[in-house]
């Protein structure tokens, strides 16, 4: 007789990664991965494509988790010769509040006890540390850690671009961007050159027999008997878990992207992830904010809105392109494809940015049309993953990876092929395991959480 296969749900990023891990590195055949769309097509690419191993605490899981994926992705860069783009420009953090100087201090010094490299400061004394611009292309040689910028004329001298009111910036330096699209299709090649099937169905039912999961059921009437079931489903994670008598502690948020052509140059195109990291007011008109003031709809544009608006170069380095992006209003969402469109989103990200890149202002009123997209997040509330075996035998979930899936795909899918064989778990696995809201001890850190680490 032969063995059922191993069934995944879900062909985005993490069930390509987890089908990858289990077909090429632990030798298993029998691999069926199940989706009722065409590959990286639901969530995966709707990303930023960016990486970092900067993530703040509690504990240093989430470092840890993002040290090894991107060990994981600069080894297949080597391997692949670079098929999916992998650089390490980094992340650009700024602020123009000098009272938050000493905040970011605290909170870099802690980022890099928890693993993310070494913080050199730079006051523009004699004895600082020299400061290594990034490299735009490939990712070897570059420093680890940050260089967190104190001297105005030394960020003015790197990133003349930026607003003169800038007062610090803090330059994390593992970090960058890669190809979402070329990552994960070089995954899904090998995968399938070790045997990996996929089948473009809709999962509808599982079938659990002595308190294990023994079949599942598509929507073309067939039923497939598994070994064990691997719930990838992405916003639809706890849609498929109900399938298994179980609701995981997730939710989705709608978030957006827009393509914008930037054909003035105002962001260089050796650029790294520029991110604003201050609440601000809009600038508008007398005659805007008469017509916003006006309109229920519209009048909370006239408040403070949060930090976090962020842009980076998209393509090549005659292309044009750079991505906006601000979640300024996010709400707890049912997921529904396709999903729906804020029209209005381009004209407030760009406006948020001009206040880092006042270059940009020239677009206002006369920007070129924009390409909006929108995908989901989907996340639990101290916005950790779920990887791991689930209450069912022969069940297992990754997901909740947010805004950070393909990041944090290479270890995640490591992590879910070590539990599914039996191998030897990384020290950081209980953190991510659905038992750890049984733990007394993460109860308490939970109810004390700080910063989640999402842009």
């Amino acid at each position: 007789m032969t063995t059922p296969p191993i069934l995944i749900c879900g062909a985005g990023i993490a069930g390509i990664s987890i089908a990858y891990h289990l077909a090429v590195h632990h030798g298993i055949e029998d691999i069926i991965l199940v989706d009722e769309r065409p590959p990286l097509s639901l969530t995966s690419d709707k990303s930023t494509e960016c990486y970092r191993n900067w993530w703040p605490g509690p504990g240093n899981a989430m470092v840890s988790l993002m040290n090894r994926s991107i060990d994981l992705l600069e080894e297949l860069a080597h391997t692949s010769r670079n098929a999916f783009h992998l650089n390490r420009r980094g992340y650009l953090y700024l602020t123009a509040t000098q009272a938050r100087i000493p905040e970011m201090i605290t909170a870099a010094e802690e980022t890099s006890r928890l693993g993310a490299g070494p913080l050199r400061i730079h006051r523009g004394v004699p004895d600082d540390p020299a400061y290594l611009p990034p490299e735009p292309q490939g990712f070897a040689n570059q420093p680890t850690g940050a260089d967190l910028l104190l001297e105005p004329a030394l960020i003015r001298c790197h990133f003349p671009y930026i607003s003169e009111n800038v007062v610090a910036a803090l330059h994390v330096r593992r970090a960058g961007w890669f190809s979402a699209q070329q990552l994960g299709a070089y995954l899904l090649e090998q995968a399938r050159a070790h045997g990996v099937r996929l089948i473009q169905a809709r999962l509808t039912g599982i079938d659990i027999q002595a308190g294990r999961v023994n079949a599942v059921h598509l929507d073309d009437a067939s039923r497939l008997e598994v070994r064990n079931f691997v719930n990838a489903a992405g916003p639809y994670l706890n849609n498929v878990s109900q399938m298994l008598g179980i609701d995981l502690p997730v939710y989705c948020e709608l978030h957006y992207k827009v393509g914008f052509k930037d054909h003035l140059g105002a962001i260089p195109r050796e650029a790294p992830l520029l991110i604003w990291t201050d609440p601000q007011t809009l600038s508008w008109s007398p005659e805007e904010k008469l017509l916003l003031s006006s309109e229920d709809h519209s009048r909370w544009l006239l408040n403070e809105l949060p930090p976090g608006v962020h842009t980076r170069p998209e393509g090549p380095a005659d292309s044009p392109i750079i991505l906006m992006l601000w979640e300024y209003n996010t709400k707890i969402v049912e997921p529904v494809w396709p999903p729906p469109l804020d029209l209005d989103y381009p004209e407030i990200a760009l406006r948020g940015l001009v206040t880092m890149i006042p270059a940009l202002r020239t677009y206002i009123g006369k920007a070129p049309r924009p390409a909006l997209d929108g995908g989901y997040y989907t996340r639990t509330r101290e916005n950790r993953p779920l990887i791991g075996p689930l209450p069912v035998k022969g069940a297992y979930v990754i997901g909740a990876l947010s805004g950070f899936g393909l990041m944090a795909s290479l270890a995640a899918g490591e992590l879910l092929a070590a539990h599914l064989t039996g191998s030897a778990l990384p020290p950081y696995a209980p953190a991510f395991s659905l038992t750890r809201y049984a733990d007394p001890t993460y109860q308490q850190l939970f109810a004390n959480w700080g910063s989640s680490g999402q842009l």
